[in-house]
């Protein structure tokens, strides 16, 4: 029995792995049944404990083939991400284990539905230790063709999607388990018609007109290549900025409405002094470039920071100990008259950028290998930065792309392009970096907006409101990419107007099951 249930622990984990996208395997059809042999095993223990280590170990198997590329950037981040987010993802089993023992197996597996969105709503909130990246509906955006109802949904609905069909496969089993001589085949018609129809509405979706502006606009963006190490050597930020420069004049024109630099592409050990930014003697070169394009405006990430008068949450005192300023990871909009916005990132990746309050103590074990202490400071609003051509930019960097009610909101306030700047050559060439473009597909069908990403490394494109790849250069490549587009001018998508309601929905289920269970408790 105990070999049994090692076996189907083992057997969750690795179907979990083979069907997310950048593994060896990378179809998510698989995702469909990864989670049966979890609900086999709930079924075959008894003992909580037992359970839940066998659980742990799934869901352990998961994370690690999923994202050992982590280790690349920050080693301690890495195995405390593994850790963390497996124990995590526990949660909501060990609540279906405790949950089916006391209802009808029907109801406890919707029980399990509630709670697992419940955790992933939790875990998409800025709570210190988000970390979204195995949201289960993150799974199918190798395949938007099947998910054109994300603009309803989001990828709550993909999750829903899954464990449904998951459930009803497991249902089967049960049912024929129960029974003797002819075998019942109601669920498993059940689990195909779940499994095919999201698919045929995906497929009458994808015949929807998108309205479009008439004016075209061309945008151009740089991937320049550069090792993100060698990055932050002191004395290579004029050579960095050169590339960009030569990669930029290779298409840039006089039609030309918007260029995109990636994260920090503007780098300077010590940053950038956002209120003198338009008279700093390094970025003459670029004053120059922009100067004989007057039409064009620039969006480039920038390493910057700004002096502040009283302290703040992120606010770092200066080694003298008498200044005291605020670090960004930011993003700037440039053109020929001098520096218009900034965006602050507001996502910050935990280990590497930040570190919640509980985990302060373990601020210098983590310098050690690559992470910042004070970490960055944010924003909280989410501003749309509007250049002259009637573009407006929904700023996202880097690891803020993967949250689609973050990057809604921008819209929801008038944004008509996502524009995704990041660096994602500290993974090296590993799934990492395929996984994170996936991803940036779902931001485009949920919000009806195109897409135009700029990796320092990694993988840079333009993806349309249908999450289609129009154009895209891969790791390892140094280029400028150019594309004329007409942005949408539809009505915004209900996910926009919504946001996560399918989460919401399920959170609000799970708060009635609990405080259920602990009224008939009182009452025992």
């Amino acid at each position: 029995m105990r070999t049994r249930s090692l076996l189907l622990s083992i057997t969750s984990g690795v179907l979990a792995w083979l069907g997310w996208p950048g593994s060896p395997f990378g179809q998510p059809i698989l995702l469909f049944i990864a989670w049966v042999p979890l609900l086999l095993l709930s079924n075959l223990e008894n003992s909580s404990r037992r359970f839940f280590l066998l659980c742990y170990g799934s869901m352990l198997i998961w994370n690690l083939g999923t994202t050992w590329w982590i280790w690349n950037a920050t080693a301690p981040g890495a195995v405390a991400a593994w850790l963390a987010n497996s124990l995590l993802m526990c949660i909501p089993w060990v609540g279906y284990h405790w949950l089916s023992k006391k209802v009808k197996p029907l109801l406890a597996t919707l029980g399990l539905i509630c709670f697992w969105m419940s955790f992933e709503y939790l875990h998409l909130q800025d709570w210190g230790l988000s970390w979204p990246w195995l949201t289960i509906g993150n799974g199918l955006a190798i395949h938007p063709e099947w998910i054109q109802w994300y603009t309803f949904t989001g990828v709550a609905g993909g999750t829903a999607w899954i464990l449904f069909v998951n459930i009803f496969f497991f249902h089967h089993w049960l049912s024929n388990q129960q029974i003797v001589g002819r075998k019942k085949i109601h669920w498993l018609i059940l689990a195909f018609f779940i499994a095919l129809s999201p698919i045929l509405i995906s497929s009458y979706l994808s015949t929807r007109k998108i309205e479009t502006q008439e004016i075209q606009k061309e945008i151009i963006i740089v991937q320049p290549n550069i090792d993100p190490y060698e990055k932050i050597t002191v004395g290579t930020e004029q050579k960095q900025l050169d590339i960009a420069i030569s990669l930029s004049k290779e298409n840039l024109n006089d039609k030309t409405v918007l260029l995109i630099w990636p994260e920090t592409a503007l780098y300077s050990p010590y940053g950038y002094d956002e209120d003198k930014l338009n008279s700093t003697e390094q970025l003459e070169p670029l004053r120059a470039l922009l100067s004989n394009y007057p039409g064009t405006s620039l969006f480039t990430g920038i390493e910057s920071y700004r002096w502040v008068n009283e302290a703040t949450p992120y606010s770092r005192k200066t080694t003298d100990g008498l200044s005291q300023f605020e670090a960004y990871n930011a993003g700037a909009l440039i053109d020929q008259f001098g520096t218009h916005d900034f965006y602050h990132k507001s996502k910050l990746v935990p280990g590497v950028e930040t570190l919640p309050w509980f985990l302060r103590f373990m601020d210098s074990w983590f310098e050690k290998f690559g992470g910042v202490t004070a970490g960055y400071a944010k924003q909280n609003d989410r501003n749309v930065l509007e250049e002259k051509n009637g573009i407006k930019l929904a700023p996202a960097i880097c690891y803020e792309s993967i949250y689609g009610d973050f990057l809604r909101h921008y819209v929801k306030k008038g944004a008509n392009l996502i524009t995704i700047i990041t660096n994602d050559g500290w993974w090296k060439n590993t799934p990492g970096h395929i996984q994170h473009f996936h991803y940036a597909k779902l931001r485009a069908i949920e919000t009806g907006c195109w897409v135009a990403r700029s990796a320092n490394t990694g993988i840079s494109g333009f993806i349309n409101p249908k999450g289609a790849v129009i154009e895209a250069k891969g790791y390892g490549e140094a280029a400028s990419l150019k594309q004329t587009i007409s942005l949408t001018t539809n009505a915004p998508t209900f996910y926009v107007q919504h946001g996560d309601w399918l989460f919401q929905l399920m959170l609000s289920l799970t708060i009635i099951i609990l405080l259920n269970s602990l009224f008939l408790k009182f009452r025992q």
